[in-house]
This record gives structure tokens, C-alpha cells and sequence, in this order.
């Protein structure tokens, strides 16, 4: 008996230890490169080689705190304060329309007592678990374990609210990374395939109404047009792109070295320490580092998707599966501008990137990943799932 316990023990369902180890890996890669980019910007950092480097660290402090809450918190209250968590959301970006700062065009900050705070990055995890919960609340007790279109017009209505009050700043890159995480939580929840169809459709046609009929600003258009050919505007909006591939470039298969990277100690690319840490990533850590960065991400999406694929719980699946679209379509988005293959919309990379608002959104997403893994009993990472089967259900 003692030793059927003892089994028993070594077999329970714990903390997914490579999701966590990836994250780790990823803010240390995050911490060192947010150092190297702002260690010579005088202007940025007033003089001081580390300012940066503090504020990062006290940014991974808050941020392990608030994974850490959201870890350890009882699933059920995790439930309960969903419609509190999405609320708050839609409050932060009211705020922003009212008091927000104008950065890049946009107006997407609060200033609160000297902090800045970006409520759009909040938004998406509050997106995420909203849908998660309606699917939940509408399947859970019921024969039926898939929506169907009410589920998806509710589904719809709860990321299209925070999702035009985006719009109206404009944030168009944090609209695009919204609208891949609602299209893939609709697709992991079962919905018919004639809505995830219309939706595409639904999606170019305003694509292209939006560019026909002039409703984007000059710099948004300006942006795709120097994503198409660079060198249209090579000192004007092709100029980050340039940049860019130049840095990454210069890496070569080991990179300069920390500290070392040219166009990052010259501060020729603008936002490195943001939008475009992966620039001094493949110019310091060259094509070996970089490749690092992009199979971590990957190992995060691949765990998040392995979490949804092991847990009975529809909240706790369709929140998994949509917490891994939106890191892996925000890291594409990002390094996909970063190599001049994505239009430049300016979205951090997740872990990786300078800010605040976006490790706080990324550490409590990764501790709700983790809460759902404790309740499941396959956080094991060699549960693999066949790719003909369905997340939605069993």
C-alpha cells in the first residue's frame, strides 16, 4: 500500500517544468539583450548604463509575483474573476481614449503615478479568458461539448468590444495579434467551419475597405508600403526596416558578441530595446542565439497547446489554446518584422521585449497555463497529441 502511494506521489500532476524552464530561459535572454541595447543610449538612459537593466528586473520581480498569485489560486475563483479581469480591461482602454499618452501615432498609454501602463496588452489575456469562460458556462452540463453560432456571436462580441476601442487608438499591431488569438480560439473551440471561413473573408474585405477608403493613418500606410519594397523610402518609413536587416545580418552564425553588436552600440535601430530586441539578438548572438530565441518560443506555444490537449476543464482548454495562439502569432508578428518578412505594427516580443504591461500580461498568462496544468493529469511533457485530433474535444 505504502508503496502504491509512494507512486502514486511521483505520477501526480504538477508544474509543466519545461514551459517554466523556457520562460526562464527566455527572461534571461530578455534581461541581458534590454542591458546591451540601452547601456550606451546617453539620451535614453541619462547617463546611466543600468537604468534599464533595474527597471527590467523590477519589472521580472512584479511579474513572477503576479504568476505566482495566479499559479497558486484556486481554479474556481480563477472563474469568478474572469468578468472582473475582462471588465477592468475595458475600462483601462476607455481611460486611454480619454487620458492616454500619443507614442508612435498612438494613443495607447496611461501614466500612473510615473509608471506607464499599455491596457491593450491586459486586453488580450482578458480576451482570451472571456471566451474561454462563455464557451465554458455554454457546454459544461450539456450534452453538446462544441459551440455553435450563438457561442460564436457572444464569442465575438466579447473581443470585438475591446477590440474597436483598440482600433480607435489605433494600435494596429496589438488588432492584428487580438484577431489571430480570437480566430484560433474559435477554431480550438469547435466552432463550424463556415463562421472561421466567413471571418477570413470578413477579415480581407475590411482590409481592403480600410486601405481603399483612406481610414488609416498616413504612417500605417506609409509602414505597408515600405514593408512591400524598403527602399521606397529608405530614410523615412523603410528606414527601421533597414535597419533592421542590417543588424540581423551582421551577426552572422555565433554574432559579435553582448555589447559588441555595431548598429546596436551606434543606435541606428530605433526601439531596439523594444519592438526590435530581436535585431540585437542576431546581431550580438548571430543566427545560433536567434535560432535559441525561436525554438523557446516555440517550446512555450508547444506546452501551452500539450496543457490544453491534457485537461477535462473546457475553461481551462480553450484558455490554454488561446493563450499559445497569441504568444505564437505576437512572436511571428515580431520577428517577422524584425527580418523584413511582416509589415512594422510595433508588438513586443514576449519575454523578450522592454515594458512593463507586456511581462505582466505574459508572466499571468504563463501562471494560468500553470494553474490549468496542476489540475490536469498529463502537465507531463511527453503527452503529444496526434494532429488529427480535435482540442475541443475528446
Amino acid at each position: 500500500m505504502t508503496q502504491r502511494t509512494g507512486f502514486a506521489r511521483l505520477r501526480a500532476p504538477g508544474l509543466d517544468w519545461v514551459l517554466m524552464l523556457a520562460v526562464v530561459a527566455l527572461l534571461v535572454v530578455g534581461t541581458a539583450m534590454v542591458w546591451s541595447t540601452t547601456s550606451s543610449r546617453d539620451l535614453l538612459t541619462g547617463g546611466d548604463s543600468t537604468a534599464y537593466l533595474r527597471k527590467q528586473l523590477v519589472n521580472l520581480a512584479i511579474g513572477g509575483v503576479l504568476m505566482v498569485l495566479v499559479l497558486a489560486t484556486d481554479h474556481r475563483w480563477v472563474r469568478i474573476l474572469a468578468p472582473v479581469v475582462y471588465l477592468a480591461s475595458i475600462l483601462g482602454l476607455l481611460l486611454v481614449l480619454v487620458m492616454g499618452s500619443t507614442i508612435n501615432g498612438s494613443r495607447s498609454w496611461l501614466s500612473l503615478g510615473g509608471l506607464s501602463v499599455q491596457p491593450a496588452e491586459f486586453a488580450k489575456l482578458a480576451v482570451v479568458i472571456g471566451m474561454a469562460l462563455l464557451v465554458a458556462e455554454r457546454t459544461e452540463g450539456s450534452w453538446r461539448r462544441s459551440v455553435g453560432s450563438v457561442d460564436v456571436l457572444g464569442m465575438l462580441v466579447i473581443a470585438g468590444v475591446p477590440g474597436a476601442l483598440i482600433l480607435l487608438q489605433p494600435d494596429l499591431g496589438t488588432m492584428l495579434v487580438l484577431a489571430a488569438t480570437v480566430f484560433g480560439v474559435l477554431a480550438v473551440a469547435g466552432a463550424p467551419r463556415r463562421w472561421l471561413g466567413g471571418l477570413l473573408l470578413a477579415g480581407v474585405a475590411a482590409a481592403t475597405v480600410a486601405v481603399s477608403a483612406g481610414l488609416l493613418k498616413a504612417y500605417q500606410v506609409d509602414r505597408f508600403m515600405a514593408f512591400t519594397n524598403p527602399d521606397l523610402d529608405p530614410r523615412g518609413a523603410g528606414y527601421n526596416t533597414e535597419q533592421a536587416r542590417i543588424a540581423v545580418g551582421n551577426g552572422g552564425l555565433f554574432g559579435q558578441g553582448l555589447f559588441e553588436g555595431s548598429q546596436t552600440r551606434s543606435g541606428f535601430v530605433p526601439e531596439q530595446h523594444t519592438d526590435f530586441i530581436f535585431t540585437a539578438v542576431g546581431e550580438e548572438l548571430g543566427l545560433l542565439g536567434a535560432g535559441l530565441v525561436i525554438a523557446l518560443m516555440a517550446v512555450i506555444v508547444w506546452r501551452a497547446l500539450a496543457i490544453a490537449a491534457g485537461t477535462d476543464d473546457m475553461f481551462g482548454r480553450v484558455a490554454a489554446a488561446g493563450i499559445a495562439c497569441w504568444f505564437g502569432f505576437q512572436a511571428f508578428q515580431n520577428i517577422g518584422m524584425c527580418l523584413g518578412i511582416m509589415p512594422v505594427t510595433g508588438v513586443p516580443l514576449p519575454f523578450v521585449s522592454y515594458g512593463g504591461s507586456s511581462m505582466f500580461a505574459g508572466m499571468l498568462a504563463v501562471g494560468l497555463l500553470q494553474n490549468v496544468a496542476l489540475r490536469s493529469g498529463t502537465s507531463l511533457p511527453t503527452r503529444l497529441l496526434s494532429p488529427g485530433r480535435t482540442l475541443a474535444g475528446r
